[in-house]
């Protein structure tokens, strides 16, 4: 694998939570209570990598893949995918930002004003249980101060130091009303008998004059340092947690999903032609009956390894692994940039398996495919990905590439997760590390660290302050405030 700082990022994904609401169960019960599935979650995804994510039943790592495509629609947090610019998809949350620049500021404002308060009160303290919660509170309104401050800056970078921003509102709002436009046109270019070369030639010559006035107007503010620090941050990636149901559907190409079940994924009463084309109908790739379409995927279908005397067959007709390559075949189709892998191979025997994850590894290679590879099969796991990340209660703990995460574990779960991989060497010295207890509620999950009710390295910081995931060697991160191996280190 190459250096991650050659490769590009694909998602970048900040503090992601997904919460899902409990129905009230007393009649005069005032406080939601939810099932906090992802607690935020910080990951890098980058083109072309395999990033496993393993962890014990209900963790939230398949809640984790599908939040990540947004079927469901994510709490908090930002997820931002570089697979397509902002002109390019001209989202309606930037006009929605653009418009309430004032009132955003106003709010960062105070949020900062509270943050600071609570960390002068809580410094003048002494170390106590008093202390630690009041460090949770002010941490947590600064992680939704500096939400709210990228939501705003990514958009209009250095502009947020600028007193008066009518000008800088009525350009933007101009320049990505263009640019829906132009979208607009391209969709209907792609319909068979239409041509709308001209008129996008004629909007994209506005798109770029508008481009210079911005350009114009940044010049002016070039030597205030102020307005350089802030330019730093405009980010021309999308934020997926901020589009509308039809702006996601439409990146739906980019990004699929191999879902854990093939006997259920699959609709019965379609044929496997049926089901591969599918998606290719409802992004208009192919017209129906389409002959290039059948050629197509039969084309598909080959590189996954199903015979094409297959395409008018139905899923009862098929093995287990037979459907998987069937689901294989249906996400690939549409020439996606990312895959959602999740339990891709949990349902299969141990040579199916094998063919299954040597087919992803090939054609994540061959179309530099970006997978998250979802499993409890550590070994599968390790073969296959390029980084692993491991997730305990609704959060990642460890974070390293897969020779790093297997040689030298640095949080405790981790160490006990790998700790019970079975072994048939007989002379092996290796003991099996019990977690004692059961796995806490993601309803009432514990304060501080979520480890600390089944972690034999536990003192008092670990039950009122979490972790941060900090790097503790170079590409190798950690949750934890006694990791494993720190004493070697200094």
């Amino acid at each position: 694998m190459q250096n991650n700082e050659e490769k590009k990022v694909l998602l970048k994904v900040t503090d992601l939570k997904q919460w899902f609401p409990i129905k009230k169960t007393k009649l005069f019960q005032k406080e939601q209570e939810y099932v906090r599935a992802n607690d935020g979650i910080t990951l890098d995804i980058y083109e072309g990598e395999t990033v496993g994510l393993v962890g014990e039943s209900g963790c939230g790592k398949s809640t984790f893949g599908r939040t990540l495509l947004q079927i469901y629609r994510q709490t908090e947090g930002k997820t931002m995918y570089y697979g397509r610019s902002l002109i390019d998809m001209a989202p309606l949350y930037v006009d929605e930002t653009v418009k309430t620049i004032a009132s955003r500021k106003k709010k960062i404002a105070e949020l900062e004003g509270e943050a600071d308060a609570l960390k002068q009160e809580y410094e003048k303290m002494e170390d106590s249980p008093e202390k630690f919660q009041k460090q949770a509170e002010c941490e947590e309104i600064q992680k939704h101060c500096n939400m709210e401050f990228l939501n705003l800056v990514q958009i209009i970078g250095g502009f947020y130091c600028v007193e008066d921003t009518k000008e800088v509102e009525q350009i933007f709002l101009e320049k990505f009303k263009v640019a829906r436009a132009i979208c607009g046109l391209k969709e209907e270019n792609q319909m068979e008998g239409t041509d709308k070369t001209k008129e996008i030639a004629e909007k994209t010559a506005e798109l770029e004059k508008i481009e210079r006035k911005l350009e114009d107007l940044r010049k002016k503010y070039e030597k205030d340092e102020a307005f350089a620090k802030y330019e730093s941050y405009r980010d021309e990636g999308v934020d997926l947690a901020r589009l509308k149901s039809q702006e996601m559907r439409f990146l739906r190409k980019d990004m699929q999903m191999i879902f854990q079940d093939p006997y259920s994924s699959l609709n019965p009463r379609m044929t496997v032609g049926q089901i591969i084309g599918e998606g290719l109908l409802a992004h208009g790739i192919f017209k129906k009956n389409d002959e290039k379409m059948q050629a197509y995927v039969m084309e598909v279908m080959e590189k996954c390894g199903l015979a094409p005397y297959m395409i008018h067959r139905y899923p009862h007709q098929f093995s287990g692994g037979q459907r998987q390559r069937i689901g294989i075949a249906r996400a690939l189709a549409l020439k996606p940039r990312f895959v959602v892998c999740d339990e891709a191979v949990s349902a299969l025997d141990v040579s199916i398996q094998s063919q299954i994850v040597n087919l992803l590894k090939d054609l994540g290679k061959e179309d530099n495919l970006a997978y998250l590879f979802i499993s409890h099969g550590l070994s599968v796991v390790k073969y296959i990905s390029d980084r692993i990340g491991v997730m305990y209660l609704g959060n990642i703990v460890e974070l390293a590439t897969s020779a790093e995460i297997f040689a030298h574990p640095t949080h405790p779960y981790t160490e006990a997760l790998l700790s019970a991989i079975p072994t048939t060497d007989l002379d092996s010295d290796r003991e099996m590390i019990p977690l004692e207890g059961d796995i806490p509620s993601p309803v009432h999950p514990p304060k501080g660290c979520k480890f600390h009710t089944r972690c034999k390295y536990c003192t008092e910081i670990c039950k009122h302050i979490t972790p941060e995931l900090v790097e503790m060697r170079p590409g190798h991160y950690v949750a934890c405030h006694h990791p494993l191996g720190e004493e070697e280190q200094q």
